[in-house]
């Protein structure tokens, strides 16, 4: 497998002309480009690090916590806090807003790259090594298309590097691409070795997750199951999964390590008041804090209270440095695979997770409260990884549970991306919104 080398990092960013903004989905110049005619392997490998370096940091904080944020999970820290979710949302969730456009450039921007990188692996020679760098690109890929998917639904499909505006695709069409890229990773990708690596392991773990979004649930508890019974994973302490630790559970994260990174997610969970510093740019809700179970193993890593002020503790760096962002964990196929297999079948997954976190078995009773206790587990078991806000739609769940407008449902197109791009149009539950 081409192992990704932490230390030499810089090695691969040399190699590309590093985007310093970008002010449109397709608003880059072909300085920009990474391609390269008559690649060696070698090169071809510090150019694969280089995307996992763009894939790690392109999305920007914002993009990381966008799920917990939609998810009613929090509230703006701080003495100047609001109140309420909804207040923060109505705030933060407009076309002009660069909690919206912040992820949709730097997604885009990534999606060039890997598009540039595709280019210049295929030139290569047929090999299995050359097949293995398609495999994680394409993984890449559908990772960048599953989070626009999941926040703008239509979007534009871009299979090559383009500066040409084009038009989005049907959101049918977005998930089939998805699931396209997914598949190659899964057929290229070499196995497991090292949480740090794609692997094809990881691919099936997101595949699982698109394939239970499109509601097949058959084949994400069949993928969920391959992953869970592969011999790599067990499901392992918080204490260890989001404390830099070694662990048994993560399937694939990212390091984000200091030297290399702009994702530093605790800031704007901690406060002055830690001993590491942060900004307390947003606090878990009442709810929140009040929502675990005194017996639940993950209370203490998951929520805390410094001094007065109730923080979000999965991410302890705060100022000081960074953590791991994990992708993708065993404890979701536990409840990708429950979900799949539908009530009673489910059933025992989802209570050997709950077990070994501490908690007492669950006994719905029919198929609804049987999908109330999955929702309600994977909110526990998730809080702050950027899942809640989806759950909530791919269940019809918004209005309901947070008591939000239709138009929550989906993201806004940043106005300036419409402005740019003529083929662009706004979703039209946010035309008019702002």
């Amino acid at each position: 497998m081409c192992k990704r080398n932490l230390i030499t990092i810089a090695l691969s960013i040399s190699l590309m002309v590093l985007v310093s903004g970008c002010d449109g989905m397709l608003d880059l110049f072909p300085h920009n480009s990474v391609a390269t005619d008559n690649l060696t392997e070698q090169d071809a490998d510090l150019l694969l690090n280089g995307l996992y370096f763009y894939t790690q940091n392109k999305p920007t904080v914002n993009g990381y916590i966008t799920q917990d944020v939609l998810g009613g999970n929090f509230i703006r820290g701080g003495a100047s806090g609001y109140a309420s979710y909804k207040i923060l949302l109505n705030d933060l969730i407009t076309t002009e807003s660069g909690f919206i456009s912040d992820p949709w450039n730097g997604y885009y921007t990534n999606l060039y790259q890997v598009n540039e990188f595709l280019v210049s692996v295929n030139k290569m020679p047929d090999s299995n090594h050359k097949n293995e760098l398609i495999g994680v690109a394409s993984f890449f890929r559908g990772l960048i298309y599953y989070n626009l998917v999941t926040r703008w639904r239509s979007v534009p499909i871009l299979r090559e590097p383009t500066t040409d505006d084009v038009a989005a695709s049907p959101e049918s069409e977005v998930w089939g691409f998805v699931e396209e890229n997914f598949e190659t990773a899964i057929e290229y990708c070499q196995g497991y070795s090292s949480d740090y690596y794609v692997s094809k392991e990881a691919a099936k773990a997101l595949m699982a997750r698109v394939k239970i979004a499109l509601g097949k649930k058959t084949e994400a508890a069949a993928l969920a199951e391959e992953v869970i019974l592969s011999g790599h994973f067990s499901l392992d302490e918080f204490e260890n999964i989001f404390r830099a630790q070694t662990n048994d559970e993560t399937i694939f994260r990212f390091a984000n390590l200091p030297e290399e990174s702009a994702i530093r997610t605790s800031t704007y969970f901690y406060t002055r008041e830690s001993s590491v510093g942060g900004s307390y740019i947003y606090a878990p809700t009442d709810a929140v804090m009040s929502m675990f179970h005194p017996d639940d193993k993950r209370k203490d890593m998951s929520i805390d209270v410094q001094a007065t002020n109730n923080v979000l503790n999965k991410y302890p760096s705060g100022e000081t440095g960074t953590d791991p962002i994990i992708i993708t964990r065993l404890a979701e196929m536990y409840l990708l695979s429950a979900e799949g297999k539908g009530f009673p079948d489910g059933l025992g997954r989802l209570n050997q997770l709950r077990e070994f976190r501490g908690l007492e078995p669950v006994n719905p009773a029919n198929s609804d409260e049987f999908m109330d206790a999955i929702v309600d587990e994977r909110h526990h078991e998730f809080l702050g990884e950027g899942f809640r806000w989806f759950d909530l739609v791919r269940l019809n769940r918004i209005e309901s549970d947070l008591e939000l407008e239709t138009k929550f449902n989906v993201l806004p197109i940043p106005s300036r991306e419409i402005e740019l791009n003529q083929l662009l149009q706004q979703n039209p539950l946010w035309n008019n919104a702002d």
